[in-house]
């Protein structure tokens, strides 16, 4: 009998927040802060190396903190529903990442994951022929910071609407509000510049934020690349890595995907007790992230030269 010939039940079980699970989500969220002011405190000295230390570290942390969003885009850290927004917003600001823009998205592609409908929020498109060049752009995702401005723009007078489908007035008005705040962000920014504070934007934002940007695409990638994203199945169109503890912590469970798309409403770090199912029925499953990472490599080694198709546009559907 084949190991996908059975269903495996624990893995697709839903699990309300405890109280241990927010303590453990709050304990993160003091490690994060440790982070920053780690970061913080390296990227103001004169010293050129502890700068680029500092750099890297919130680099670090600013990536990390858009993983611990996403936690809370799924009312998996708390067990009060109203602080997931008012955590989440500031967990993606440094990255421009809207919490309730996110937060919609990110549901549409729960719920259509293997189809056209699919509408991952970060733009990489796991469909088309994985080649270096890809590997590459993705690796500084522009478009993504383009529209973040051209969001900020239209919601700044109130005239943004949502193009992916049906959506909720209640979170149009939360999203309209979260790209004025990143306009006021955006001024606030400024205005340390003009008052003579360039140095310190640029060391402690601009700069973080740039490295950030292949840093999350890393981490997003291995979620459904090389996987059979024409199958609706998530045991086959979906990837785990085991992972160390370390990386365990600094994706926030992003390694355990299969886990996550199984029942995402399960606290992150309860995945782990899943994962024996997935190893046992997952189709794609890694040890590493090197292992991952040279499947990758090897894939587009062997695309080279391979023009990537116009990526087709999504099919629009409604919303959770």
């Amino acid at each position: 009998m084949s190991k996908n010939a059975l269903s495996p039940q624990f893995l697709f079980q839903r699990a309300a927040v405890r109280g241990r699970d927010e303590a453990v989500f709050i304990g993160k969220l003091c490690a994060l802060a440790v982070m920053v002011g780690a970061g913080v405190f390296l990227a103001i000295q004169a010293s050129y190396a502890a700068v680029a230390a500092g750099i890297v570290i919130l680099a670090a942390a600013y990536t990390h903190a858009v993983e611990l969003q996403h936690q809370c885009l799924h009312h998996s850290a708390f067990r009060s529903s109203r602080w997931h927004r008012i955590i989440g917003v500031p967990l993606g600001t440094p990255m421009l990442v809207s919490y309730s823009h996110y937060r919609v998205r990110h549901l549409q592609h729960h719920r259509y994951l293997g189809t056209p409908q699919d509408t991952e929020f970060f733009g990489f498109d796991t469909r088309r022929p994985l080649t270096l060049g890809a590997l590459a752009k993705g690796l500084f995702d522009g478009s993504r910071v383009l529209a973040v401005v051209r969001d900020t723009a239209r919601c700044v007078p109130g005239t943004w609407q949502y193009d992916m489908g049906q959506i909720a007035p209640r979170s149009r008005k939360a999203i309209i509000s979260e790209y004025r705040w990143f306009a006021a962000f955006f001024a606030l920014l400024a205005a340390a510049c003009l008052l003579g504070e360039g140095p310190l934007v640029l060391r402690l934002w601009l700069l973080p934020f740039i490295v950030a940007m292949p840093m999350h695409f890393l981490v997003e990638l291995p979620e459904h690349v090389l996987c059979d994203t024409a199958s609706a199945d998530v045991l086959r169109n979906t990837r785990s890595i085991t992972g160390s503890r370390l990386t365990t912590w600094f994706t926030n469970g992003n390694n355990l995907h299969i886990e996550h798309h199984a029942a995402m409403n399960v606290p992150i770090n309860r995945l782990r007790e899943r994962h024996g199912d997935v190893q046992e029925f997952g189709l794609h499953v890694q040890r590493t992230y090197a292992e991952f990472f040279a499947i990758v490599m090897r894939e587009a080694w062997k695309n080279r030269g391979t023009a990537r198709a116009p990526r087709p546009a999504p099919a629009q559907g409604p919303n959770r």
